[in-house]
């Protein structure tokens, strides 16, 4: 059921195509549902046991002392040699240097010298955090991997309605702060910046909501941020003695920012998070013989990554213990695994603080469950799933967000918040119009752009294969409709948000 704020605005919204993207064939952020098996006891004692037999040390120990001089008298003393000995056991020993060229690539060589320095293995979230956003080789550091060329396609690149439509949730909210005249619109994560280009033309026409926009595009990317001003068309142009950038979208201004704590606050805000929180990095834990303990990043005897568990207990157990806090026994007693995201918690309590003291709310839309979370960490290259430890740096890794700590540790951050959701991808879409706005769209297309609107449409609302497709079986358009979810977060002064 369309409510009436959306509706009239939907109905504003230019009913034509502003560029139909995406298409089928290509695989979205998704991974097998989480293994859960039984077992019973829960945080018995910390400790842990290799997966698979321990790395030989790094450190080069010498099972017998070797005598390092001996010190005689003269050869008339008849006097009892002196000797000393010097125990090299806890010497690093360097490789022998080598001239041959290595294949590893610098990400690689990079995260072996942090496992040697510390002989030792990584957790699997530095690990994560190094592929990702080293700043000189990390994954998205230094190149564009969305789209059919990347490594995957989002929901803003399936179809431009998935924009609009965010826009017509951000314009509902700013209706219910009363109109202010300025607000702060945050997207966390952007990628291209597609979503808030399609949000920026499909609210066009509301020029009172834009002449209050001041655009805050989280993004640690250079490379990223350098497509996102393209994307948005923007343009730099002095204002007295300072200059600014501003996107001729809408004519607001536009500021790069590498994390949220780095905008300004003040003013009402908006934030934007799809598919940010997936991306953060995890902390996995096992359930062993002798209680939980940390799976980890090791070097095998060949060079090689390879998992094994922490061999004493970490300090990452404390996000485990107050994960575990939010979950009943029997959640408990069904998983032999769980994954724990501490800057998930630690950037919910941040959106929490703001929209507390500044007023306004969050969209969260990620693919995830709303509970614990068991073993969905996985990697992506070119549409296709790989081994997580293979190749790092040349794959996107993942892993599904766990929307009931979300909730909890917004809750625990303020009083002041409500947290709604989470509904489905198929259901926020539903109620905001999308069947509305694809009625429109196709009034105003040829057959190739019907096509791709119907095609779009489904692997936005619909669940598991497209029953029209005619095209190639590997091309077949998997719906999303029911594998992402959407929660929101606002200020309890402005009531519920549409359609929660």
């Amino acid at each position: 059921m369309l409510r009436s704020p959306a509706a009239a605005l939907l109905r504003r919204l230019a009913p034509r195509l502003t560029g139909c993207s995406g298409g089928a064939g290509s695989s979205t952020r998704q991974s097998l549902p989480p293994y859960i098996s039984s077992s019973s006891s829960f945080l018995a004692r910390f400790s842990s046991t290799p997966t698979s037999p321990p790395p030989p040390s790094s450190v080069g120990a010498r099972d017998d002392e070797a005598e390092d001089d001996k010190l005689q008298g003269s050869s008339s003393d008849s006097g009892a040699r002196l000797s000393i000995s010097v125990d090299r056991a806890g010497l690093y020993s360097p490789p022998e240097h080598s001239h041959e060229p290595s294949s590893d690539s610098d990400l690689v060589k990079h995260l072996k010298s942090i496992i040697k320095f510390r002989s030792g293995p990584i957790s699997i979230a530095e690990y994560m955090e190094e592929v990702l956003t080293n700043p000189q080789s990390g994954y998205y550091m230094n190149r564009d991997v969305f789209g059919e060329s990347g490594d995957f396609i989002t929901s803003p690149e399936v179809s431009q309605m998935f924009g609009e439509l965010i826009g017509v949730w951000a314009m509902c909210l700013w209706e219910q702060m009363g109109k202010p005249e300025k607000v702060n619109l945050i997207e966390l994560g952007p990628g291209r910046g597609t979503l808030l280009a399609d949000l920026l033309r499909g609210s066009a026409k509301f020029v009172n909501f834009t002449k209050a926009l001041n655009i805050n595009l989280v993004e640690c990317s250079p490379t990223l941020q350098k497509v996102q001003y393209n994307t948005l068309k923007c343009e730099d142009e002095s204002v007295g003695d300072e200059k600014r950038t501003v996107s001729k979208l809408s004519g607001a201004p536009v500021y790069w920012h590498a994390s949220l704590v780095q905008v300004p606050s003040g003013f009402p805000t908006i934030i934007v998070a799809h598919e940010f929180f997936d991306a953060l990095p995890i902390h996995q834990f096992q359930k062993g013989s002798r209680g939980w303990c940390e799976k980890m990043v090791d070097l095998a005897g060949d060079s090689s990554f390879r998992f094994v568990l922490s061999p004493q207990p970490t300090a990452s157990l404390i996000f485990l213990s107050k994960r575990c806090q939010w979950a009943s026994a029997e959640e408990l007693e069904k998983v032999e695994q769980i994954e724990v995201c501490p800057k998930a918690m630690e950037i919910t309590e941040q959106i929490a603080d703001r929209i507390s003291s500044d007023g306004g709310g969050a969209l969260i839309i990620d693919y995830g469950k709303n509970g614990i979370v068991s073993d969905s960490l996985q990697a992506i290259r070119k549409h296709k799933f790989v081994h997580i430890l293979d190749d790092p740096g040349s794959a996107d890794l993942s892993a599904y967000v766990d929307f009931a700590a979300i909730k909890h540790s917004a809750m625990e951050a303020s009083d002041d918040i409500s947290v709604h959701g989470p509904m489905t991808q198929s259901q926020l879409l539903g109620s905001l119009g999308i069947n509305f706005r694809v009625e429109a769209l196709m009034q105003n297309c040829d057959e190739k752009q019907a096509e791709s609107l119907r095609t779009g449409y489904w692997r936005l609302v619909g669940d598991g294969e497209a029953p029209f497709w005619e095209g190639p079986d590997d091309q077949t358009p998997i719906g999303m409709g029911s594998r992402y979810l959407a929660m929101a977060i606002v200020n309890k002064k402005q009531g519920s948000p549409v359609p929660f």
